[in-house]
């Protein structure tokens, strides 16, 4: 069916218009054998609160970006390589419900469908997608993927101290590495992790000194100078707002 659909005009319109949702700020998506499987709102779980965003998945990509109008705008627009992804599913707590965790090498987060039926289709069709890429280049899943963020709420004292608590003054900080919330004295370190970014970035010690001895320290900065300072889906049958939050501190 995904081939099928790769050449015709009818998938073509519709990558069209999601393109233009995003308008000129967004990256082209209407490429030669690329297939618009299906498409929803999702709740994704940011660094402050959960956010419904907008999801499109792609026989080759995940994009997704913030609701400005529904069906009609799209900001901020988000694209992942399939290739790179691995998917996990999420018990559900409290409120949060048919969850599941999107990991790349890059970034990796927790999104909610509306239904355990929606969540059931979502991972079924991501997985389908992904291992078609990985059976047509031949290529291994990916092994190493970013930590998922620990949610800001979930962390009233420093993860790895345990005892800054935290306040106006004293910020939560996350480590790059596992994703703990922690306070400044316990993330005064940078470690350069290529596969997140190509400069050092933020780390907590306990990760920092396993990262340095497992690469003989080259790769480690010492204390940082600014430590201290301040839905429905519908499928065809084929880590501050939002990301600008969840990528600094």
């Amino acid at each position: 069916m995904v081939d099928r659909l790769a050449n015709s005009e009818a998938n073509s319109k519709r990558i069209q218009v999601v393109e233009g949702c995003f308008g000129a700020a967004g990256q082209p998506l209407v490429i030669p054998g690329r297939v618009l499987i299906g498409e929803g709102v999702l709740t994704k779980l940011c660094r402050k609160k959960p956010k419904a965003r907008q999801f499109f998945l792609f026989n080759d990509i995940l994009v997704y970006g913030n609701i400005v109008i529904q069906k009609k705008k799209y900001n901020k627009q988000h694209i992942i390589p399939l290739e790179s992804v691995t998917i996990d599913t999420v018990a559900d707590e409290g409120d949060l419900r048919n969850g599941w965790l999107i990991k790349t090498p890059t970034k990796s987060f927790a999104v909610y469908a509306a239904t355990a039926t929606e969540k059931s289709e979502w991972m079924s069709h991501i997985g389908k997608c992904v291992g078609d890429l990985l059976e047509k280049s031949g290529k291994a899943p990916t092994g190493e993927h970013a930590a998922v963020w620990v949610p800001d709420s979930e962390a009233t004292l420093c993860m790895r101290c345990q005892k800054i608590k935290f306040t106006p003054l004293s910020r939560r900080h996350h480590c790059r590495k596992c994703g703990y919330v922690v306070c400044g004295p316990c993330s005064d370190k940078k470690f350069l992790l290529p596969s997140q970014s190509s400069k050092p970035v933020r780390v907590c010690e306990f990760c920092y000194l396993q990262l340095a001895s497992a690469g003989g320290g080259m790769m480690g900065l010492g204390p940082r100078s600014d430590s201290y300072s301040r839905s429905g889906s519908k499928f065809n049958n084929v880590s501050d707002d939002d990301d600008e939050e969840d990528s600094s501190d």
